[in-house]
């Protein structure tokens, strides 16, 4: 194995260790599950695994990582340049929309629903300007056809136009308004059932912050 240096620590949470990792190849990005706690193992390694199949899934599709190598412990991906969309705001950049709706129902073709991108720290804003999708923990996959898969779809289109009604309102079509209008069963039964439930898991017991997905609180 190439000699390997660890060069920041990005994220550090309940789930893992996220850290920018370089070895003769380049930087790269690496999930580390062996600073899980002993009680939340199992729970790490499904969405660790999760994510591995999603990144199989999207091979060779830009603007997303690629999977590099997963072992039931470490889960490394391609690193991506660029910042969080709260760190560099597209506001008023009609084109990174644009671009991030062509990236996104590529990656609906494929069969995958996101489901985490009300989350801007899961939008990246790319050194040239264009966007980039990363973190697929809680990805679903299955046929693009599936009706379930749809209505996810539908929710991750929901969640893109969300954000460019904050960055760019006076761009959105009179269809995308609608869209934005149209509230899915799926959303109102979260809210009422399992939203709760998530606030109390992750504010109260994991002790996160919920803003842009940041990670625990200091």
């Amino acid at each position: 194995m190439a000699q390997e240096r660890e060069i920041a620590t990005l994220k550090s949470d309940s789930f893992g260790r996220i850290a920018l990792v370089e070895d003769a190849r380049g930087a790269f990005v690496r999930r580390d599950l062996r600073y899980v706690p002993a009680w939340l193992q199992l729970p790490a390694w499904f969405l660790a695994r999760r994510e591995a199949r999603a990144l199989r899934r999207v091979a060779g599709l830009p603007g997303t990582p690629q999977l590099l190598r997963w072992d039931g412990r470490r889960l490394d991906r391609s690193y991506m340049d660029g910042a969080a969309m709260y760190q560099r705001p597209p506001r008023g950049d009609v084109a990174y929309f644009h671009a991030a709706r062509r990236l996104l129902l590529e990656l609906h073709r494929r069969g995958i629903a996101h489901n985490d991108l009300a989350k801007e720290a899961n939008w990246l804003v790319r050194e040239d300007g264009s966007p980039a999708i990363i973190d697929f923990q809680l990805a679903s996959l299955g046929h693009p056809r599936s009706r379930w898969l749809r209505l996810l779809m539908r929710e991750d289109l929901r969640h893109l136009l969300k954000h460019k009604r904050t960055y760019c309102r006076d761009a959105l079509t009179p269809v995308e308004r609608r869209l934005l209008r149209r509230q899915s069963w799926l959303r109102e039964l979260w809210f009422a059932t399992g939203k709760p439930v998530y606030r109390v898991l992750t504010r109260r017991i994991l002790k996160w912050e919920d803003n842009e997905g940041r990670g625990p609180k200091p």
